[in-house]
Protein backbone atom coordinates (compact mmCIF):
# COMPACT_ATOMS: atom_id res chain seq x y z
CA UNK A 1 0.00 0.00 0.00
CA UNK A 2 1.41 3.38 -1.05
CA UNK A 3 1.26 6.17 1.91
CA UNK A 4 -1.89 8.21 1.84
CA UNK A 5 -2.23 11.79 2.84
CA UNK A 6 -5.62 11.78 5.28
CA UNK A 7 -8.75 12.69 2.77
CA UNK A 8 -11.09 12.11 6.35
CA UNK A 9 -9.79 13.97 9.40
CA UNK A 10 -11.24 15.53 12.24
CA UNK A 11 -10.55 19.36 13.09
CA UNK A 12 -8.77 20.47 16.44
CA UNK A 13 -12.54 21.50 17.77
CA UNK A 14 -14.01 18.22 16.80
CA UNK A 15 -10.79 16.30 18.77
CA UNK A 16 -11.09 18.16 21.96
CA UNK A 17 -14.90 17.54 21.69
CA UNK A 18 -14.02 13.93 20.87
CA UNK A 19 -11.66 13.82 24.13
CA UNK A 20 -14.47 14.97 26.32
CA UNK A 21 -16.74 12.54 25.20
CA UNK A 22 -14.64 9.54 25.28
CA UNK A 23 -14.33 7.10 28.45
CA UNK A 24 -12.83 3.89 27.47
CA UNK A 25 -10.41 3.14 24.84
CA UNK A 26 -9.65 0.12 22.91
CA UNK A 27 -6.24 0.27 21.69
CA UNK A 28 -5.50 -1.82 19.10
CA UNK A 29 -1.66 -3.38 19.19
CA UNK A 30 -0.66 -2.26 22.69
CA UNK A 31 2.31 -3.42 23.08
CA UNK A 32 3.68 -5.00 26.99
CA UNK A 33 7.23 -3.36 25.51
CA UNK A 34 7.17 -0.51 27.95
CA UNK A 35 9.52 0.99 24.74
CA UNK A 36 7.17 1.26 22.44
CA UNK A 37 4.92 3.84 20.97
CA UNK A 38 1.85 1.93 21.97
CA UNK A 39 2.86 1.11 25.27
CA UNK A 40 3.81 5.00 26.43
CA UNK A 41 0.46 6.25 24.93
CA UNK A 42 -1.88 3.64 26.77
CA UNK A 43 0.06 4.76 29.64
CA UNK A 44 -0.25 8.45 29.31
CA UNK A 45 -4.25 8.19 28.31
CA UNK A 46 -4.12 5.76 31.49
CA UNK A 47 -3.04 8.41 33.30
CA UNK A 48 -5.14 10.77 31.92
CA UNK A 49 -8.20 9.46 33.65
CA UNK A 50 -9.05 6.87 30.70
CA UNK A 51 -10.01 3.24 30.71
CA UNK A 52 -7.77 2.00 28.22
CA UNK A 53 -8.59 -2.11 27.02
CA UNK A 54 -5.63 -3.47 25.51
CA UNK A 55 -6.40 -5.58 22.49
CA UNK A 56 -3.11 -7.88 21.46
CA UNK A 57 -2.56 -11.22 20.11
CA UNK A 58 -0.57 -11.86 23.44
CA UNK A 59 -0.37 -11.04 26.87
CA UNK A 60 -3.13 -11.86 29.78
CA UNK A 61 -2.40 -8.03 31.24
CA UNK A 62 -0.78 -5.19 29.86
CA UNK A 63 -0.54 -2.03 32.06
CA UNK A 64 -2.71 -3.79 34.81
CA UNK A 65 -5.96 -4.22 32.29
CA UNK A 66 -6.80 -7.77 31.32
CA UNK A 67 -6.16 -8.08 27.43
CA UNK A 68 -8.96 -8.97 25.04
CA UNK A 69 -7.25 -10.37 21.63
CA UNK A 70 -9.77 -9.19 19.59
CA UNK A 71 -12.43 -5.86 19.80
CA UNK A 72 -15.16 -7.94 19.46
CA UNK A 73 -14.44 -9.95 22.64
CA UNK A 74 -14.80 -7.07 24.38
CA UNK A 75 -17.77 -7.39 26.58
CA UNK A 76 -18.85 -3.65 27.47
CA UNK A 77 -18.92 -0.03 25.06
CA UNK A 78 -15.94 1.10 23.59
CA UNK A 79 -16.25 4.80 22.82
CA UNK A 80 -12.59 5.10 20.98
CA UNK A 81 -10.35 2.63 18.93
CA UNK A 82 -7.13 3.61 18.98
CA UNK A 83 -4.83 1.80 16.34
CA UNK A 84 -1.33 0.80 16.07
CA UNK A 85 -1.64 -1.43 13.37
CA UNK A 86 -0.51 -1.46 9.86
CA UNK A 87 -2.12 0.69 7.20
CA UNK A 88 -3.88 -2.83 5.31
CA UNK A 89 -5.32 -4.06 8.71
CA UNK A 90 -7.02 -0.78 9.55
CA UNK A 91 -10.17 -1.67 6.93
CA UNK A 92 -10.39 -4.85 9.51
CA UNK A 93 -10.17 -2.90 12.38
CA UNK A 94 -13.30 -0.43 11.25
CA UNK A 95 -15.17 -3.49 10.05
CA UNK A 96 -14.66 -4.81 13.65
CA UNK A 97 -15.81 -1.48 14.60
CA UNK A 98 -19.01 -1.20 12.82
CA UNK A 99 -19.87 -4.44 14.01
CA UNK A 100 -19.88 -3.93 17.03
CA UNK A 101 -22.11 -0.97 16.75
CA UNK A 102 -21.19 1.10 19.82
CA UNK A 103 -17.96 2.91 18.66
CA UNK A 104 -17.84 6.63 18.26
CA UNK A 105 -14.30 7.31 17.08
CA UNK A 106 -12.08 5.44 14.91
CA UNK A 107 -8.52 7.07 15.44
CA UNK A 108 -5.01 6.14 13.54
CA UNK A 109 -2.20 6.62 15.27
CA UNK A 110 0.80 8.69 13.52
CA UNK A 111 2.11 7.79 9.77
CA UNK A 112 -1.17 5.81 9.58
CA UNK A 113 -3.75 6.60 7.16
CA UNK A 114 -6.35 4.35 5.41
CA UNK A 115 -8.63 6.61 3.80
CA UNK A 116 -11.14 3.66 2.22
CA UNK A 117 -11.47 2.15 6.24
CA UNK A 118 -12.20 6.02 7.22
CA UNK A 119 -14.46 7.38 4.43
CA UNK A 120 -16.63 3.84 5.59
CA UNK A 121 -16.63 4.31 9.26
CA UNK A 122 -17.50 8.12 8.77
CA UNK A 123 -20.23 6.98 6.51
CA UNK A 124 -21.54 4.91 9.80
CA UNK A 125 -21.44 7.79 11.68
CA UNK A 126 -18.17 7.56 13.47
CA UNK A 127 -15.78 10.75 13.94
CA UNK A 128 -12.76 9.29 12.63
CA UNK A 129 -8.93 10.67 13.31
CA UNK A 130 -6.11 9.60 10.86
CA UNK A 131 -2.27 10.21 11.65
CA UNK A 132 -2.06 11.83 15.03
CA UNK A 133 -1.47 10.68 17.96
CA UNK A 134 -3.60 10.52 20.81
CA UNK A 135 -0.96 11.58 23.17
CA UNK A 136 0.09 14.42 21.48
CA UNK A 137 -2.91 15.86 20.53
CA UNK A 138 -4.31 15.12 24.21
CA UNK A 139 -1.62 17.37 25.58
CA UNK A 140 -1.43 19.92 23.28
CA UNK A 141 -5.48 20.85 24.51
CA UNK A 142 -5.79 19.87 27.77
CA UNK A 143 -2.06 20.71 29.25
Amino acid sequence: MECEFPSVNSNNEEIKEIFENTKTIAIIGLSPNEEKASNKVAKYLKNAGFKIVPVYPKEDEILGEKVYRSLKEIPFKVDMVDIFRKPDVIGQVVDAAIDRGDVDTVWTQLGLVNNEAANKAKETGMKVVQNKCTKIEHNNIFN
